[in-house]
Parts: structure tokens; sequence; C-alpha cells
């Protein structure tokens, strides 16, 4: 693992679970809980330590096992944004915002388990275009919603990046710009 800028503010994990505290999509960047068990067990514990508060109007921040713990509801969905005990809350409530806003954009408002479950995908890529390895990226929901579906400030489709094609599609476009150079 790469070491971190120790001024910068880092990310322990990205949690999204469902109403029963089952998990949907999580993104662990802290060796804390190296392991699917541990993992497991800080969920549980997390759960059982938030569901019974109302964060449904405005973020919460909570001290949880020396782990600063922001997180919503959404429907019948929970975000959680932690740091260690020292970082910062704001930071943390906004990395929070930019998930759960990011969602509800790619969503197209309807954010609620089913329709996570069947765009996971997006969900997953807005949680990597976000933070990466516990370093914040981006906390603009918009931009991370046009990073995920590939779009243009302007809203039309960016052209894939020649890297992200397959090869046929690769020596197709590569067929199609020689033949225009060639014709013009």
């Amino acid at each position: 693992m790469a070491l971190i800028d120790p001024t910068l503010p880092v990310v322990k994990n990205l949690l999204l679970l469902d109403s029963e505290g089952k998990r949907i999509a999580v993104k662990y960047y802290s060796p804390e809980w190296s392991t699917v068990a541990s993992q497991a067990s800080f969920e549980k514990a997390l759960w059982n330590k938030t569901s019974r508060t109302n964060a449904r109007a405005e973020a919460e921040i909570i001290m949880f096992d020396n782990v600063v713990v922001v997180y919503k509801y959404i429907g019948d969905l929970m975000f959680y944004a932690t740091g260690s005990q020292d970082e910062n809350e704001l930071v943390l409530y906004t990395v929070l915002q930019a998930f759960y806003e990011s969602v509800t954009i790619l969503l197209r408002q309807q954010v609620e388990k089913k329709t996570v479950l069947e765009n996971l995908d997006l969900v997953l890529l807005a949680i990597d275009e976000i933070v990466d390895g516990g370093v914040i990226l981006e906390t603009e929901p918009s931009v991370v919603a046009s990073r995920v579906t590939m779009r243009g400030a302007d809203g039309e489709q960016a052209p894939m990046p020649i890297t992200e094609q397959s090869f046929t599609k690769a020596l197709a476009s590569a067929k199609e710009h020689l033949t225009r150079s060639l014709l013009k």
C-alpha cells in the first residue's frame, strides 16, 4: 500500500446497507477490516447502533469504536461514510453527501433497495469515483454521475477511451478513422 500524505483527509469506508442491516455495496480502505468476517461484524454492530436513530432529514454524526461515522437514511437504504477519530466530520459529511446525491442522480430519484440492486454497477462506480484507496477524489455529485455514465458536461455521450474498448471495437474504430482521413 502506498503511503498517503498525513495531511490528506482519509475515508476508512463507504457503506450502503439495507433497512435490515444487510450489505448492498461497501468499500473498505482501511486494513482494520481485512476479512469479510470482520467487515460483517462491523456492519452489523454499526447498523445496530444507528438503526434506531432518525437520520432521514439530516445526516447524523457519531463516534463508534474509535471511528467517526456520518450516516443518513434514504428510503429503505442506509448510507455511511467513516473516518478515523481525528478526521474532520465536515469532510466526511461532504463525502457522504456526494455518495447519496450521486446515487440519487444515477437512479433518477428512485433510491430504493430494488433499484440499487438493479443498478449496482452504477453505485459501485460512483463509490470508486468519489474515493480511491481512502483518498477523496471528487465530491460534486453531478461530476461523479457524469463520469459514471461517461457523459460530458453538455450531456452528450463521451467517446470511450481506446484503452477501454475491446480489441475488435478498437480495430473497427481505427479503420473508420483511417477511412475518413483517406477520403478527405
